[in-house]
């Protein structure tokens, strides 16, 4: 297996299928298949639904790419089975429609024969988007096993296609009507949103579960501890993580936002440091950086396929008091440096304006105040003047960036003020959340 990481893959052997419909096996409403028709280490929400499962009991199949590496609890779980399958790419020559053509059908011949292979399961639970050939190849398979299938709705996967190619081009055309002819044959469906589930019951006709994205118990406030070892590992690769040069004092280990007296051990933010704000991204087209780096422009006292762009669109800028680090960081660091950051900016726009992004979930989590760009539906997620502030274009955040750090470090201003309302509001966490809306329909069945 070519990856950039190790782990240990586990394969269940199978017995062949012998013509027609397979005999149910006793125990296969205690197996349960997690699909996602792409990259396992970035799709967070199915390896927290595969360690959910497993936490009840359940033995999982965790079926996807090998790309990034997943959550250390998931390569240390017993009861989670990584079973990968290569990202086929089609024929590399002739017109665009044909190589797109011969990716589905080499996708679908794949997909069915690892489906129609594995030991019985009681469910499929698969990830949409990408949902083309999973939702058919599923939803067949899943006929033939006598299973049950379900669907977890992350958006529409056209809307993500039009982004690139535009509502009225042919492929998005038909990845639309593919998307609503297979989803209404799914057994169950989950979503991210309220707005969702309303707009696949009266678009689709397809009823859903709201299951809204929840911060793990790995998304909390980083101990200053914590911080300055980040920040010192962090530093031996990152500029701006390391303190000022003319910066010196005795007995101390310093970065450029914590200092530790080697003698006591001891940990404290360093004097006038600087504000840490972190924007996640993926690169992609739904989040356009450049509303940030504007904003950072006229902030004069105060961070995927579209990276290189960006970098180049940094290295150009001149900004005064900023410095920007675009670190590519280990699952495990991820949470450590949000629960360290002072403010995070979201620049998702939901294709469908019916999804949101959980990177915010993920900031909350740490009591992280939050700056993110309008759509339709975030109002279900972040609540103005309240846990954090929405804006609309570069100016607006710039205004907002200037206010938030107009006392800092002081947290008796507004940024203070959200991060203790997040502290105090009790939010609910992933266990929780999934305990109460998805067990439920996973013990129906089994009973």
């Amino acid at each position: 297996i070519k990856a950039s990481w190790c782990f240990h893959v586990f394969y269940k052997t199978k017995p062949e299928i012998e013509g027609g419909l397979k005999g149910r096996d006793e125990r296969a409403h205690l197996n349960v298949c997690v699909l996602v028709l792409g990259d396992i280490g970035r799709s967070p929400r199915m390896q927290y639904h595969a360690l959910s499962l497993s936490r009840h009991g359940y033995n999982v199949t965790l079926i996807g790419f090998l790309g990034t590496k997943p959550h250390q609890d998931i390569l240390e779980d017993d009861r989670i089975d990584i079973l990968p399958i290569s990202e086929l790419k089609g024929l590399t020559v002739g017109p665009k429609i044909f190589r797109y053509a011969s990716k589905v059908i080499f996708q679908t011949f794949q997909l069915f024969c690892v489906l129609m292979k594995i030991e019985d399961q009681g469910y499929i639970l698969m990830q949409n988007p990408p949902g083309l050939p999973a939702i058919a190849v599923t939803w067949v398979a899943s006929r033939f096993r006598g299973n049950q299938f379900i669907i977890d709705w992350h958006n529409y996967g056209y809307t993500i296609m039009a982004l690139t190619h535009g509502q009225n081009n042919f492929i998005v055309k038909m990845a639309k009507w593919y998307e609503k002819l297979f989803g209404c044959f799914s057994d169950h469906n989950l979503c991210v949103t309220n707005a969702m589930r309303e707009d696949l019951r009266k678009t689709w006709n397809i009823e859903a579960t709201t299951l809204y994205d929840k911060p793990p118990p790995i998304f909390r406030e980083t101990p200053l501890k914590l911080q300055h070892e980040l920040f010192i590992r962090m530093g031996s690769t990152y500029l701006p993580f390391r303190p000022s040069p003319d910066v010196t004092k005795e007995y101390m280990e310093l970065t450029a936002f914590t200092e530790r007296n080697t003698q006591t051990g001891a940990v404290t933010h360093s004097s006038g440091r600087p504000a840490l704000l972190i924007s996640s991204t993926s690169w992609t087209e739904d989040e356009d950086f450049s509303i940030l780096l504007q904003a950072l422009e006229g902030t004069p006292q105060c961070k995927g396929p579209q990276k290189e762009y960006y970098k180049k669109l940094i290295d150009s800028k001149e900004l005064q008091h900023i410095k920007i680090c675009t670190p590519w960081l280990e699952a495990e660091d991820y949470p450590v440096l949000l629960g360290s950051a002072d403010l995070g900016v979201c620049l998702h726009k939901s294709s469908s304006g019916l999804d949101l992004p959980m990177k915010v979930v993920d900031m909350f989590g740490c009591c992280l105040p939050v700056c993110a760009i309008h759509f339709q539906c975030l109002h279900e997620l972040v609540k103005n003047e309240e846990n954090g502030l929405i804006f609309k274009d570069s100016k607006e955040l710039s205004e907002q960036l200037k206010l938030l750090f107009s006392d800092f470090p002081s947290d008796q201003g507004k940024l203070g003020i959200f991060r203790k309302n997040l502290r105090e509001s009790g939010q609910q966490r992933w266990d929780e959340n999934w305990d109460q809306n998805v067990l439920p329909l996973i013990k129906e069945h089994c009973d």
